[in-house]
């Protein structure tokens, strides 16, 4: 367990606390004079960070943090761990302000849980008035979920309660049916008893090819008269990158030169590896091989040797042990590229392009983009599920349902022209085959 023990004065200071330092804090905090915190804590030598949360004493909530510990033990993403921690610090704030025993709650203190999500009304206070709710129904229904795991966690370890938040069942719903679904049928299902009805799953934003090509253009373009290029090739090598493979963008600033393989006379890929970052990024499915163009090859190769030209491979003993995409411009320089230094690009982007492409794109368009462009390709959807890093094909399938019966998203661009130099179908269909 990351042991701390905090008061006040050391929260408000900073200071070292048993082996982790004390770093920024959100705070959530009620009318009636509770505070729960989601504190962030960076680990010592260098071991990245993690998050906890602290009640109105100051203190780690103790069931909570055993579980996040569990998580750790788990090495789930640090931003699941903060994802989740910020779901239990709601849910602590909640127990305070209605005077509830975590360990001794009931089925209806769950639904006043939901009600006080989207409303905050405090206790003995039912208003009349119509307004917004204070989360989406997906974020609350995601808030929930994550103190449910905790309790899940704590039953299995002994800790007698929670047990009615469950009953088995022995039906099947919905059209999809997994493996061996007639086995569980026999013993029946777990399920939650209080669940939130999520609205239906829109479909995913994309970019046509002529708007992506308008993000890499504004990076930078291949001046014909010089024979050189003017601008950020690395700020294009990213979005043609992320448009051509649909990596997300942690996987992306992850990518160490190490990672990329060019072609030498057979087809470039690159390695989508899990590992360690600076700023906290991780390969959300783990490893996985990415199959690229020769022309995205290249423009790393320009890339590269830019690099070097600044003087990037004599900075480092271990070039290739290095980050692809790396700070040029502020210091550290060639240091990893930070995830809020690319949004910072996204939004000078978005003032530059103002009325050419959505206003609300963001990176992760890019990895929807390349999804849809495969399936209106025709490529199997069990080949893009493998190359975007799905554990199951059903994600696939649920979130990209829509596309292959949309007739009108198909006649929007040439999506086979865009795909056309693509490595895609052959490669991961014969890795797929020989069980690689």
């Amino acid at each position: 367990m990351v042991r701390v023990l905090l008061d006040r004065r050391r929260v408000c200071r900073g200071r070292s606390i048993r082996g982790g330092y004390v770093a920024g804090v959100t705070s959530i905090t009620g009318t009636a004079g509770t505070c729960c915190r989601v504190q962030r804590l960076v680990l010592p030598g260098g071991g990245g960070h993690t998050w906890t949360v602290l009640g109105s004493d100051h203190r780690p909530v103790v069931p909570a943090e055993e579980y996040l510990e569990y998580l750790r033990a788990q090495q789930v993403s640090p931003n699941t761990v903060k994802s989740y921690a910020r779901a239990l610090a709601l849910w602590w704030q909640f127990l305070e302000l209605f005077g509830l025993v975590w360990d001794a709650v009931t089925l209806e203190n769950f639904g006043a849980f939901l009600t006080w999500l989207r409303t905050g009304d405090e206790p003995e206070v039912v208003s009349i008035e119509r307004r917004g709710a204070r989360f989406a129904e997906s974020t609350i229904s995601a808030r929930l979920g994550a103190v449910l795991s905790c309790y899940d966690f704590h039953v299995l370890n002994g800790v007698d309660m929670g047990r009615d938040l469950y009953r088995i069942t022995h039906r099947g719903g919905g059209r999809y049916k997994p493996l061996l679904e007639h086995v569980a049928r026999r013993k029946g299902r777990r399920e939650a008893v209080i669940r939130v009805r999520r609205p239906g799953r829109a479909a995913p934003p994309i970019l046509t090819p002529e708007q992506i090509e308008r993000v890499c253009e504004a990076c930078a373009s291949w001046d014909p008269d010089t024979r050189q290029w003017r601008g950020s090739v690395r700020n294009r090598l990213l979005w043609m990158l992320l448009a051509e493979t649909g990596v997300r963008l942690g996987e992306a600033l992850g990518l160490q030169h190490r990672d990329w393989h060019t072609g030498c006379g057979d087809t470039p890929f690159i390695e989508v590896v899990d590992r360690d970052h600076a700023h906290g990024v991780r390969a959300k499915s783990g490893y996985r091989r990415v199959y690229v163009s020769d022309q995205l090859d290249r423009l790393y190769g320009e890339y590269v040797w830019q690099l070097c030209e600044a003087g990037a491979d004599l900075a480092t003993d271990d070039f290739d042990g290095t980050c692809v995409f790396v700070n040029l411009d502020r210091e550290p320089r060639f240091a990893p590229w930070r995830p809020e230094s690319v949004y910072d690009l996204v939004d000078r982007l978005r003032r530059q392009l103002s009325g050419q492409l959505p206003q609300a794109w963001s990176p992760h368009w890019m990895r929807h983009s390349h999804a849809t462009a495969l399936l209106l390709s025709g490529v199997p959807v069990h080949v893009v599920s493998r190359r975007l890093g799905h554990v199951d094909v059903q994600t696939t399938l649920n979130t990209y349902a829509h596309v292959t019966e949309d007739a009108e998203m198909r006649a929007v661009a040439d999506w086979k022209a865009f795909t056309a130099g693509w490595r895609v179908g052959a490669h991961c269909a014969e890795r797929i085959g020989s069980g690689s």
